[in-house]
């Protein structure tokens, strides 16, 4: 069977074709507007937004596996994610029909939800607070009418992934992960929140166990259990790391709010974007936790939640990796 990881390039992607590449059952073909680093002899160039350069790289009977997204808060100009998201879902759809392919894999996003009450599963409301939550769902709905012009002999898996973690990611999790490492970290709010992560070979791993799903819609939240308060992660990292625990010093949210709001102003007036935003300090205090119906499907997840932390930190923190890639996402 051929794969085609379009946005295999990336974070999730990487891990994902390396994966597919050891399955002797596998073709690997990937799909980017960057090379890959991991199989160069493997990548074709191809833009979502360019569907002439789909038709020509994706071939007739491949399952698609669509990992190709805006996907960070402070995208600009704001209509990357309609052409980006919306318009290369139908692009992908669009090609998908000409070549004969029976199988979407579309990682979509719990961002659909918004701030979701705790515990959503895949029935919750569709919420989405910004552009990325919002274009993520009008892609699900373009997939979903691709399916349903043959519903007896497509499948279509829909995986929305709470916040991914893992070795060589840049994003929000590395970033409390290197200020807990620094001692640099101080908690805003009470830390009493939960937030559910998921660990990138866990989503790799299902993307894989979900090309055996049969025709259909499937849609899945993705993460891994259990889910910590900020506190006993702070808690966690630092017996990981060795260091003794001190969380007596702590920032007010309003006040926390506020420094985001001043920080939101200097990134208008200089242009430059800072890691630090109103809507990032809100999501840092705020509760993110989603239940999933991915249990039913027979999926076990190859790693726990303590485990890929443990093997994150000893990679990023406690060992060295010099000239590694390293991927940028939230």
């Amino acid at each position: 069977m051929e794969i085609t990881v379009i946005g295999g390039s990336g974070f999730i992607g990487s891990r994902l074709s390396r994966m597919i590449n050891k399955n002797i059952d596998f073709s690997l073909s990937i799909i980017d507007i960057n090379a890959s680093t991991s199989f160069p002899d493997k990548h074709k160039f191809a833009d979502v937004r360019n569907i002439e350069s789909l038709r020509s790289t994706i071939n007739e009977g491949s399952l698609l596996i669509n990992l190709a997204a805006e996907h960070r808060d402070d995208v600009k100009p704001l209509r990357l994610y309609q052409e980006v998201n919306v318009n290369g879902a139908k692009n992908i759809c669009n090609v998908a029909r000409d070549k004969k392919v029976k199988t979407i894999i579309f990682t979509s996003s719990v961002a659909v939800y918004g701030f979701a009450p705790i515990g959503t599963n895949e029935s919750g409301a569709i919420i989405p607070f910004n552009e990325y939550g919002r274009t993520k769902y009008e892609a699900e709905k373009i997939f979903l009418a691709w399916q349903n012009e043959s519903a007896s002999d497509r499948t279509l898996v829909i995986l929305r992934p709470t916040v991914v973690f893992g070795e060589k990611n840049r994003g929000n999790v590395y970033n409390l992960l290197r200020q807990i490492s620094s001692g640099k970290f101080v908690m805003v709010g009470n830390g009493e929140n939960r937030k559910s992560m998921a660990y990138v070979e866990n989503i790799a791993a299902f993307i894989i166990y979900a090309t055996r799903f049969h025709p259909g819609v499937h849609i899945y939240n993705y993460a891994d259990k259990p889910d910590f308060t900020m506190n006993s992660l702070v808690d966690l990292v630092n017996r990981m790391l060795g260091k003794t625990r001190n969380r007596k010093f702590r920032i007010p949210f309003f006040i926390g709010f506020f420094i985001g709001k001043c920080f939101d102003l200097a990134a208008v007036i200089s242009g430059v974007k800072l890691p630090i935003s109103s809507i990032r300090v809100k999501k840092f205090c705020s509760n993110s936790v989603y239940s999933s119906s991915i249990g039913q499907s027979g999926f076990i997840p190859p790693v726990t939640l303590t485990k890929g932390l443990e093997k994150t930190i000893r990679y990023e923190f406690l060992e060295s990796h010099s000239n590694q890639d390293v991927f940028y996402t939230e």
